[in-house]
């Protein structure tokens, strides 16, 4: 941080505070914070951590939006605090607080388990179609290949799309949007097999059908995965899958 005072402005920073050794429900508390024009909202929490109270507790990594540590809700809105600029809410104060829709295990650190658990579900790695050796080479793609599930395979799992999301609020059991991304990233691979078991997860009550088309989990996508496109298309393929499995006859031939 540099010393020069006519670069330096104040911002206060209020924190929605929860310590489960003291607090029953999270408190806000507030903090005089300088800063210059350069400075991320995450550099503002260090700030904090680092001169004024050190026992505020928050994720962060790579402090270069690549990592995905450091989602919190910000004025409200679920953003990367390291992506995010203290200059863009000075003068007034800005309010900081943990992602919506998760338990809060301390301060603006919150409980993922859930999210990991579906990820776990979903086997987000690529399931050979047909087994390699070494001796025969790579899993060869075309460019048009990769181009049909690129852009789903930018999430870093930063569950900013969950804290947007008003029905993973109401019902937890929803899949919800970075899981479907990533669920229709490797089956529309055309080097995996197990679409035929993610598809089970994407058509299943707690599935793609749960999703009641808002799209702010795309608004608030830091890497413009756009996972309401994703689940729109599990909608479509599930529904698919469901016909076609309706129509075979009864001894599984056509």
């Amino acid at each position: 941080m540099r010393d020069d005072p006519v670069a330096m402005k104040l911002i206060e920073i209020e924190v929605l505070r929860y310590r489960p050794e003291q607090d029953v429900e999270p408190v806000p508390q507030v903090y005089d914070v300088p800063f210059t024009d350069d400075m991320s909202v995450l550099q503002g929490l260090q700030y904090i951590k680092d001169y004024l109270d050190g026992t505020l507790s928050f994720r962060w990594s790579c402090r270069m939006a690549i990592c995905g540590s450091c989602g919190m809700m910000i004025d409200g809105v679920p953003r990367l605090s390291c992506k995010t600029f203290l200059r863009d809410f000075h003068p007034r104060r800005l309010r900081v607080e943990a992602l919506a829709h998760f338990p809060i295990e301390r301060d603006l650190v919150v409980v993922i388990d859930d999210f990991i658990g579906k990820l776990e579900r979903i086997q987000p790695y690529i399931v050979p179609k047909t087994p390699r050796t070494l001796a025969e080479g790579e899993y060869l793609q075309t460019p048009a290949q990769l181009d049909v599930y690129e852009q789903f395979s930018s999430c870093i799992n930063c569950l900013l799309c969950y804290a947007a999301c008003p029905q993973y609020g109401l019902n937890p059991e929803f899949v919800g949007p970075g899981i479907m991304a990533l669920l229709h990233r490797y089956n529309v691979d055309s080097r995996d097999g197990a679409a035929s078991q993610r598809m089970e997860i994407a058509g299943s009550e707690a599935g793609a059908f749960n999703c009641t088309a808002v799209g702010y989990c795309s608004e608030v996508c830091p890497k413009h995965v756009d996972p309401a496109n994703a689940v729109n298309q599990n909608k479509t393929l599930a529904a698919k899958d469901y016909f076609l499995r309706g129509a075979k006859p009864k001894g599984g031939k056509r």
